[in-house]
């Protein structure tokens, strides 16, 4: 037996062999899986890696077309070698990894002046044969041959009309070498073989292998495939999509070239799809059969002679969308060609975001303004206002606003949601703008610091670029990226194949999935988009904006009438908002974590004091760092009226509520809390002022009172915690910034960019799970808190309930429930459903 039948491999013939790619390439493989498939495939056969030298003997390459030639006969071509239709060939190549610098392919092997006339005869036009000619023999020449590419640039500069081109370049090879391109089959294709391996190994092949960081030593796989030739208006080749990619629909669409499929891409527009011998509906089959197997959408490259049709390649697209996704997993579904939990494994969360927001569409001409973090999904344009009052009037007269600033306050929020987006020069991803931005579903774009915003001037500028107040601007809140002008928006798109996916995957997760919300518009959304309760209410989020001063008057009382007042103010402005929340939380679990932020946001910030008493004791009340000062519990123990006035605000707002025959299962958070002491303390004030609701209305309303998880000694306390707790919610925000002891704003304005661009983090902590860190003290904390109380209910209600790899962490260490902003509710139900897919 001749060494190459031991050695060329029949597409199909691989994998019975024990090769795969390394030997056979990565298209070999493609081809072995297609015929695996029973899919019609054009006969050819591969030279593994290593192999391909032996073709430049003569008796060894005429094995291989003899082999190449009983294969096409077994095939779909019988009487393939015949004087008017002699079996031309096509030789390509491909190593064992994807690579988009590999040597052309060379077509029309065994093309020679004896079979010219017969072949065009066969097909009725003679452009076509002459093309790809011209194309191989300029090829061969220079590689294989070393004929001068100065000289064949100048045959080809010097002759436009292949048919005179061809000629001259056989001449130029006599000219060059002394001897006459042959017309042997055999020879030429040694030829071939040559000049592929030759430019893989030159200089331009080294330095495309540098570039795409692959080993100078990587070899190439041969692929020969018999080329047969029929009538011109019958036979062609092509290329087709399964799918309509904008709305996922099947709809077999793409291109197709009468003639013959030359060496370089045909440069002309084709014809379409259906123009092709037999229609679109050939492909039918193989799509049918290609995409439950590739679970994607199946593109593919197929030749066609004389009516009959024969796959080149076949793949799944890269980046198909969404939209393609979705519609094909429920599709296989419905055809039953997969089930529910491999439906579920086919859509990535993170790509569902763009189903789900706005997004922009991009030509390539727009002009970048600036970068910063990607801080709220969605895409937005507008008008800048660079202040809050100028948002709220230009909103009120109906033009589109994106609020500029360096960053926001509570009393920007009511300019933010009146904004179609917002974008700051500082802050990160857990700032007051992208946190505000989330919940209401805004655009948002932060820590863009290249910005100088000039309120006074009127005037936003980056470099020697300037922008004035109310020039237009769009935001891709997804990239971080903005653009001068208008750039067209693409809408939202969800469907209904994305509800029925997120139905199964309801069906397949273990986490429940909870929304971060403080308002009853927040909340139906969150329900809308299928969360099963709210995991956080910020108690303080509802004094933003209006009822901000019912908090200022609150922190700069000076006696107790004053602050008996304010506390009463309070409760009263708590008690109405708690009772339009709980309205439509309905018979849903709710957190309620009770006021937890830093003192400066609610102090006056432009120093509007009532009087000097009043400005001394906003003075008295600052602090050098807010974000570690008198927050959270810590308050409520010096201010010991507030917590029990909340509790009190809420439960009144249950008795109300249940009295229409709702039943909300309220659950009240201690936040930031680091002693036990602080929680038995403060959860003895709850359950005063639950008691003085029971005393005043006969009402006993039930709750569950716990603890936020948010400081690494509340994690490392966990099973002390739990004797007091019904239960624990980490809050990872928090956690992150304490456990690193990054302060949230700073390190992404001034150093995170920098540690992720040289390697230090490979994620921001703040968008992405830490596993190592905060991670090692959420599982410890699990374990504590499960060792002193077994059935305490977890849950996380950071923005990371929200992240598809973090939720992923949070699966494992077997927490109950994630909660995140509304609008993530989606990502996070299916990202929890493919949890439990990766674990099992």
């Amino acid at each position: 037996m001749h060494t190459l039948t031991r050695i060329a491999v029949p597409h199909g013939q691989g994998r019975a062999r024990g090769l795969g790619a390394a030997e056979l390439g990565v298209h070999g493989v493609e081809m072995d899986n297609l015929v695996g498939l029973g899919l019609p495939v054009v006969p050819g056969l591969t030279i593994p890696v290593g192999a391909g030298e032996e073709l430049a003997n003569r008796e060894t390459a005429g094995v291989a077309i003899d082999l190449l030639e009983k294969l096409a006969v077994r095939g779909i071509w019988p009487a393939v070698r015949t004087e008017r239709r002699p079996m031309l060939m096509h030789l390509r190549c491909s190593a064992a990894v994807p690579v988009s610098a590999l040597p052309p392919a060379i077509s029309v092997i065994g093309l020679s002046p004896r079979n010219v006339d017969a072949l065009v005869d066969v097909i009725g036009r003679d452009r076509d044969i002459y093309d790809s000619w011209a194309e191989t023999l300029r090829f061969i020449a220079e590689n294989a041959l070393g004929v001068d590419a100065d000289d064949l640039d100048d045959v080809v500069d010097d002759h436009s009309d292949s048919r005179a081109r061809v000629p001259a370049l056989l001449d130029l090879i006599v000219d060059a070498t002394g001897v006459a391109f042959p017309a042997d089959p055999a020879e030429q294709l040694g030829l071939a073989a040559k000049a592929m391996l030759t430019r893989w190994a030159s200089p331009r092949g080294q330095r495309a292998r540098k570039a795409l960081s692959l080993p100078d030593d990587l070899g190439i796989a041969l692929h020969l495939r018999a080329l047969r030739l029929g009538s011109w208006n019958e036979s062609g080749y092509g290329s087709a999509v399964s799918r309509d990619l904008e709305t996922g629909r099947y709809s077999p669409s793409g291109v197709f070239h009468l003639g013959v499929r030359r060496t370089d891409p045909e440069p002309g527009p084709g014809e379409p799809l259906g123009a092709m011998p037999g229609g679109t509906a050939i492909l039918d089959q193989i799509f049918a059969t290609l995409e439950p197997h590739l679970r994607g959408v199946a593109q593919v490259e197929f030749e066609v002679r004389d009516r009959q049709l024969a796959l080149l390649s076949a793949g799944a697209v890269e980046h198909p969308g969404p939209r393609a996704i979705t519609t094909l997993a429920v599709d296989l579904v419905n055809d039953h060609a997969i089930g529910r939990r491999e439906a579920v494994a086919m859509l990535d969360p993170d790509l569902m975001q763009d189903l789900l927001h706005p997004q922009i569409k991009l030509t390539g001409g727009e002009q970048l303004v600036a970068r910063g973090l990607p801080a709220s999904p969605g895409a937005a344009t507008g008008e800048i206002a660079l202040s809050a009052d100028t948002a709220l009037q230009w909103a009120a007269q109906g033009r589109n606003v994106i609020l500029v600033a360096s960053e926001t306050s509570p009393a920007d929020v009511p300019a933010l949601l009146a904004a179609t987006a917002v974008l700051t020069s500082n802050g990160g991803l857990a700032s007051h703008a992208a946190v505000v931005a989330r919940g209401a579903g805004r655009p948002a774009v932060c820590g863009a610091t290249d910005l100088r915003i000039d309120r006074a001037a009127g005037t936003v500028t980056n470099g020697d670029l300037t922008l004035t107040e109310g020039e237009v601007v769009s935001l891709n809140g997804r990239t971080g990226h903005v653009y001068r002008g208008a750039v067209t928006i693409r809408p939202a798109e969800p469907s209904a194949e994305l509800d029925r996916l997120l139905g199964w995957a309801d069906d397949i997760r273990r986490l429940g999935v909870r929304a971060n919300a403080d308002n009853a518009e927040d909340a139906a959304t969150a329900f809308r988009l299928g969360a099963e309760g709210i995991g956080l209410c910020r108690t303080e989020h509802q004094f933003l904006g209006d009822q901000l001063p019912l908090v200022q008057r609150l922190v700069l009382a000076e006696s107790d009438a004053e602050e008996l007042d304010a506390i009463a103010a309070l409760t009263a402005a708590q008690q109405a908002d708690f009772t339009e929340l709980l309205r439509v939380v309905g018979d849903r679990p709710i957190t309620v974590r009770l006021l937890d932020a830093p003192l400066h946001e609610f102090l006056p910030a432009d120093g509007d004091y009532r009087d000097e008493a009043q400005a001394r004791r906003a003075a008295d009340a600052h602090e050098s760092n807010p974000m570690l000062g008198l927050r959270g519990v810590r308050f409520a123990m010096v201010q010991k009226r507030l917590y029990p006035a909340q509790a009190e605000a809420l439960f009144r707002a249950w008795v109300t509520v249940h009295a229409d025959g709702s039943t909300p299962q309220l659950e009240v958070m201690i936040p930031l809390v680091s002693l036990p002491g602080e929680l038995s303390r403060a959860i003895a004030q709850v359950h005063e002022a639950a008691a003085a609701v029971t005393a005043d209305t006969g009402v006993m309303v039930p709750y569950k009172v716990g603890s936020m998880v948010e400081t690494p000694r509340a994690a490392l306390l966990a099973g002390s915690l739990a004797e007091d707790a019904d239960f624990l919610s980490f809050g990872t925000n928090d956690l992150t910034q304490l456990t690193y002891g990054f302060s949230r704003d700073d390190v992404e304005k001034s150093m995170l960019t920098h540690y992720l661009e040289h390697g230090l983090l490979s994620d921001s902590p703040f968008a992405v799970l830490d596993p190592d860190g905060v991670g090692a003290l959420v599982s410890r904390a699990v374990l504590l808190a499960r060792s002193t109380k077994p059935d305490i209910k977890l849950g996380v209600c950071g923005e990371h309930g929200g992240d598809p790899s973090s939720i992923d962490f949070l699966n494992s260490v077997g927490l109950h429930y994630v909660s995140c902003s509304p609008r993530r509710v989606p990502v996070a139900r299916l990202a929890a459903a493919r949890a439990v897919l990766t674990a099992d």
